[in-house]
């Protein structure tokens, strides 16, 4: 008999299509964060939800389609479309679309709704594009709330509701207002609904556990904050925000959820999602007072920027545990670091990781090739910059125009090419495309990144490092992550050639 439920969240994904072979081992395998917060937020009103997550479950659309209409009996239900990565919603988009199509295939009747940060970006496409009945454009979970009130009274005008898209027969019907965001996280949001989520298939990414390579699960990530103030021009993070915005949720607030993931589930190896956790002082040293009163052993990583990690922040974040930071160093171009709205030279980046590192906290090194202005010469000197660095983790990246930041506005007013279908934004995916600009095509810059990769992960210096600092096995590892092979379609000719 399926269980009754007001809401079923449903997290899409495939990691093969996403990740290729890199995916079976090398990735990570992270908690749906936004659908477990948007649970506990309808429980706190009063509803009962169940969370399936599809990657994590290794689900198909089908087999996701029969969970959402044989073993549940859901009044609502909202496909939750985010990423690893704040800019990874889109590539998630193929796989959110074929289940909402299985699901109305299984069943007519069934109520489905999309959110996350594509969704919002591209809401009225959506709507085109999905088998669905509506589309979030905003933050979430009020108007999940509120629809679902709809929903449950039957009623069949939407029009009320702020921030939904909604079908009036044939016709796209969109909001009349926007849902303000929500202001007393704390409250309204006090941390992920983990019962409802299977905690033994998380798993960390596999550098943030080469202090201990062979100790990867349990894992889990969660949010100290929403949103960001800064305006890259390549991100599309403060799309479900509707705006550049920062909101907190309190130091007591943080470490009573991460207290509850150490004891009930022995969680080590924990992610803090925030595009940006090194960032308001009160916020970082108040979570570290709190993480080193505490008595257990956490491997923290977080995200920080050049210009932001100050050197007071450096012991606290180390004595609480907070073992890596993400640098978004992006170019060694001051040209093209300034077309993304980062104004920091090459001397500030060098000093803040040779900082870091002394700190005795680990650093992975965010790289973009192919941003406007970008030519073979620039993502040359990026790769240069990586190799001196010497980060003990980097990630290649190349530009991607993704739906809700200001690179896919641009391309699109150019009228420029973009990747063929929703999965092709993934990075690593065989149908990537990057988005070519005035010096370089899509495949001269998936080349390079490609390319580059190999360099890094092969560069002696590089492999010295990881062994002095993480031993023997960490570098084999390392090799063996970089000999899967990652196919890309649109190199084959010119591989060939």
């Amino acid at each position: 008999m399926a269980e009754s439920v007001d809401v079923l969240f449903i997290n899409p994904g495939d990691r093969k299509q996403t990740y290729q072979g890199l995916g079976d081992e090398f990735s990570a395998i992270e908690p749906p964060v936004f659908a477990g917060l948007y649970a506990t937020y309808v429980r706190k009103k009063g509803l009962s939800a169940a969370i399936y997550d599809a990657p994590a479950m290794g689900a198909s659309a089908d087999m996701v389609a029969q969970v959402a209409t044989g073993d549940y009996d859901a009044k609502l239900i909202v496909i939750v479309v985010y990423g690893l990565q704040p800019s990874a919603s889109t590539q998630n988009m193929s796989a959110a679309g074929a289940i909402a199509q299985k699901i109305k295939e299984a069943d007519p009747n069934a109520k489905v709704m999309m959110t996350g940060t594509h969704p919002s970006a591209l809401p009225l496409l959506t709507m085109e594009e999905e088998a669905v009945d509506f589309v979030c454009d905003l933050e979430g979970p009020v108007t999940i709330l509120k629809t679902f009130q709809a929903v449950a009274a039957r009623k069949n005008d939407y029009s009320n509701i702020p921030s939904l898209w909604w079908r009036d027969g044939a016709k796209i019907m969109p909001p009349r207002s926007a849902e303000p965001l929500i202001i007393d996280l704390d409250e309204e949001m006090p941390g992920i609904a983990w019962d409802l989520l299977p905690m033994d298939r998380y798993r960390a990414h596999n550098w943030h556990s080469f202090e201990h390579i062979n100790e990867r699960q349990p894992y889990a990530s969660i949010h100290t904050s929403l949103g960001c103030p800064y305006h890259c021009s390549f991100c599309c993070i403060n799309s479900p925000f509707g705006k550049s915005s920062y909101r907190m949720w309190k130091p007591e607030t943080v470490i009573k959820e991460i207290d509850f993931l150490v004891e009930n589930y022995g969680i080590k190896n924990i992610k803090f999602v925030d595009e940006m956790f090194v960032l308001n002082k009160s916020h970082v040293l108040g979570i570290c007072e709190l993480l080193k009163s505490r008595d257990y052993k956490v491997n923290i990583w977080a995200y920080a920027r050049v210009d932001s990690v100050q050197d007071e922040f450096l012991e606290h974040l180390k004595a609480a545990g907070i073992n890596w930071l993400c640098l978004g160093i992006e170019s060694a171009s001051d040209h093209v670091r300034d077309g993304a709205l980062k104004k920091y030279g090459n001397d500030d980046i060098i000093d803040v990781v040779r900082r870091i590192q002394a700190a005795g906290i680990n650093i992975i090194g965010n790289y973009i090739f192919g941003l406007p202005d970008d030519n073979v010469e620039r993502m040359q000197a990026t790769l240069d910059l990586a190799l001196e660095l010497n980060c003990e983790f980097a990630n290649f990246y190349s530009a991607m125009a993704y739906p809700g930041s200001a690179l896919y506005d641009s391309a699109v007013a150019a009228g420029l090419e973009l990747p063929d279908t929703w999965k092709d934004f993934s990075q690593h995916g065989y149908n990537a495309k990057p988005l070519s600009n005035n010096h370089c095509s899509a495949a001269d810059i998936l080349e390079f990144r490609d390319k580059a990769f190999d360099t890094y992960f092969t560069h002696q210096p590089y492999l010295d490092l990881v062994r002095d600092k993480f031993g023997a096995e960490v570098v084999d590892h390392i090799e063996q992550m970089r000999a899967i092979p990652i196919s890309r379609k649109l190199l084959e000719g010119r591989n060939a050639a």
